[in-house]
């Protein structure tokens, strides 16, 4: 059989679970060492499938799966009650998003919504008349710089967002703690609120998104200098998030009567997320590297 070169390898690399899957799945394989590198040997006409296989699962966390239509092989998952215990404060955030959305009825119960809108409204005829931004400030009313995030305008609004802030929250708590998400989460809702409010002027918005869009910036630019599996999102995720802001943006979302997008706040979200996400990935790779 002849071998090919299809990893080469610092020694520091551990490398047993990536051998233990590539045994799962029948692979043949041979490690050697040279020149203070580990170097993998395969078949070759199984060495550029071995080098997609690492780049996907360099730690071998995956599932093998053989049916009628050939191996399939997926991320291998914890159970859901071990991915809770180790994204508690993801859990937590999601828990008092959902308690809003129970108290405003998802946005029906305009008293109870005006306790987390970014400006206190009162209603006057068919409309809704905001309190002065400065005037809420003064009355030391700071919790509506940030209680936008928690408010949601139907179920599909607060599922979409609950599902991507519990895919990407927990990932940045399992690789950065729970303390740096909520101070991460807190921040980019600062940001995006304050974005769309002094964008679109007075008006009412609510929603994870802005957050989402930070978080995912955050993660995505950590990921490019400071690698961790932590952070290795699906492949095609940025690009789709991506290309749903530009649609957003484009204006055909309202044009299509589903309502306005606060486009402000996903912008400023993915912005800010960028530069934390820069500065969080240049700080771990000098600390890797020293």
């Amino acid at each position: 059989m002849n071998l090919v070169e299809a990893q080469r390898l610092p020694l520091d690399v551990d490398l047993r679970g990536f051998l233990d899957l590539l045994t799962r799945l029948e692979l043949p394989h041979h490690l050697s060492e040279e020149d203070g590198q580990q170097i993998l040997w395969v078949p070759e006409p199984a060495a550029e499938q071995v080098r997609q296989l690492y780049k996907r699962f360099p730690d071998g966390e995956a599932e093998v799966r053989r049916g009628r239509k050939g191996v399939r092989i997926t991320e291998r998952r914890p159970p859901l009650r071990e991915q809770l215990r180790a994204a508690k404060m993801t859990g937590a955030v999601l828990f008092v998003t959902l308690l809003v959305a129970i108290v405003t009825l998802l946005g029906e119960n305009l008293r109870t919504l005006g306790w987390f809108t970014f400006l206190e409204f009162h209603v006057q005829g068919d409309y809704l008349v905001f309190t002065p931004f400065l005037h809420e400030m003064a009355q030391g009313q700071w919790w509506r710089l940030v209680s936008p995030m928690l408010i949601h305008f139907g179920w599909l609004h607060l599922t979409m967002n609950a599902l991507w802030y519990w895919e990407l929250g927990r990932r940045i708590e399992q690789r950065q703690g729970s303390l740096m998400l909520l101070g991460l989460t807190l921040l980019f809702s600062l940001v995006s609120n304050l974005a769309q409010h002094f964008t679109s002027g007075p008006g009412l918005f609510g929603g994870l998104s802005g957050v989402l869009y930070g978080l995912l910036g955050h993660v995505w630019l950590y990921q490019r200098l400071a690698p961790d599996k932590a952070y290795r999102l699906p492949p095609g995720t940025v690009g789709s998030l991506l290309i749903w802001l530009l649609v957003c943006l484009s204006g055909v979302i309202s044009l299509l009567g589903f309502g306005e997008i606060a486009n402000a706040a996903h912008v400023g979200g993915l912005l800010i997320g960028c530069l934390t996400g820069l500065l969080g990935g240049v700080l771990a790779r000098r600390r890797l590297s020293a």
